[in-house]
């Protein structure tokens, strides 16, 4: 059964995708400036139209971690306008030959960049992403179809709206930037079966059940992360005020974020040093602590017996799992099997212990001596991000202006033929 709505917005992105491809780094910079200049002097409508969301959020008992995502204030506005500005300020990653060389019968092969087409990014609340995705994709030379959440239209209505003028003001393609406006679910199930002709490539950003749907009922590629089960490991060589800082900003710096820490893995062999004070400021913090045996003998505060499902458990709440491991190689083994291959870190002055960790942990981010909430592509130098990939084939970690541009060889030859 055909949806003209859809239909027609993905046919749009298609021939904006060809047209957009040929716009040069200067061009795309201009309707980024703008974009940045009708977003500043649209605060406080932007604003105006988040307070309708959240309000309608808070009615329809939308749960806490969603209202957090959704809520926009000054800080979070200058964020979005400092994201804008540092992708404006990157190179253009299309047209640009990679590699080049000569074979021995004399052609020449250029390994050379492209947009990927149309991408198609389905998420839930953040309202920020409809500006990173929509300045990323343009800058990159996709078409983009945005999918939000219904609980944040009124906001991104009112952003994407910004970005249209501004693509108007310098005569180019409107349908370079599509928000779909209809909230109904259904139109989501459209868009992953039955738009393949029109779409390159799906992103999901958003909760396991949106994601976990996407990757299960797409026909198109995605590209993107189930959950951020992702630990921090303190090892027996660890300054205990890092692990402290560490441990503490990677929990509980922002609950809510797929890079926030979900697991507090303890070397046994610091057992008796570093439990107590790390687990301490966490209680203080608010952070419920749930561990195993060995933890609840050992730490005087308030702990709940972790079970085997805690392991596999994203929180998105002032809530951590911690587990007494007996080295480096025993941390390794449950991160691999109990994650989600996301963000790990470990925090050691042992350079050993460290190349180990970093080498062995199959995860797309590894960090040593550092909070997992570095998981960002503005953290990164990307300026902003589309979201982060945990998949093994292109991209992976977080994606960028660089990690949406495919490539295809151009060949130069002066008549040889292939004997």
């Amino acid at each position: 059964m055909k949806n003209s709505y859809l239909d027609k917005i993905g046919l749009n992105a298609l021939n904006a995708s060809k047209n957009l491809s040929l716009l040069n780094e200067k061009k795309k910079n201009k309707v980024l400036k703008d974009f940045y200049k009708n977003f500043k002097q649209n605060q406080k409508k932007i604003l105006k139209a988040n307070k309708t969301d959240i309000s309608r959020a808070n009615k329809n008992k939308v749960s806490k971690n969603l209202v957090d995502r959704l809520l926009l204030n000054e800080h979070k506005i200058n964020s979005i306008l400092n994201s804008i500005q540092a992708v404006i300020k990157l190179k253009d990653p299309t047209q640009k030959i990679i590699s080049k060389w000569k074979r021995p019968n004399g052609m020449i092969i250029n390994k050379y960049t492209v947009p990927i087409g149309v991408i198609g990014v389905i998420y839930e609340s953040r309202p920020n992403v409809t500006s990173d995705v929509a300045t990323l994709c343009f800058k990159s030379g996709n078409a983009v179809i945005l999918r939000g959440g219904s609980e944040a239209i009124q906001t991104n209505k009112v952003i994407a709206e910004c970005f249209k003028k501004s693509l108007k003001k310098n005569k180019v393609d409107e349908n370079c930037v599509q928000l779909i406006q209809n909230t109904n679910r259904k139109l989501v199930d459209y868009m992953l079966s039955k738009m393949e002709k029109f779409i390159d490539v799906i992103i999901p950003r958003g909760g396991k059940n949106l994601v976990q749907k996407i990757k299960t009922m797409s026909n198109v590629p995605t590209i993107g992360h189930l959950e951020g089960i992702c630990h921090v490991y303190i090892d027996r060589y660890a300054d205990l005020n890092m692990a402290k800082k560490v441990t503490l900003n990677a929990k509980m710096r922002n609950t809510s974020i797929c890079g926030a820490a979900e697991t507090l893995l303890i070397d046994k062999g610091c057992l008796k040093t570093h439990l107590r004070p790390i687990l301490q400021l966490l209680s203080i913090s608010g952070c419920k602590i749930i561990g195993d045996k060995i933890v609840q003998k050992n730490y005087q505060g308030s702990v709940s017996l972790a079970k085997e499902q805690d392991w596999k458990t994203e929180y998105l709440d002032s809530k951590i799992s911690v587990k007494i491991v007996n080295g480096v190689e025993e941390a390794i083994k449950h991160i691999n099997k109990y994650g989600s291959h996301h963000t790990d870190s470990i925090v050691t002055a042992n350079k050993k212990n460290a190349s180990l960790f970093l080498s062995k942990v199959n995860s797309a981010i590894v960090l040593h001596n550092a909070s997992t909430q570095f998981a960002d592509g503005n953290e990164f130098g990307f300026g902003a991000e589309v979201g982060i990939s945990t998949d093994k084939l292109h991209p992976r970690g977080p994606v960028g202006l660089e990690q949406l541009v495919t490539y295809k060889y151009l060949v130069e030859g002066n008549g040889q033929t292939r004997p």
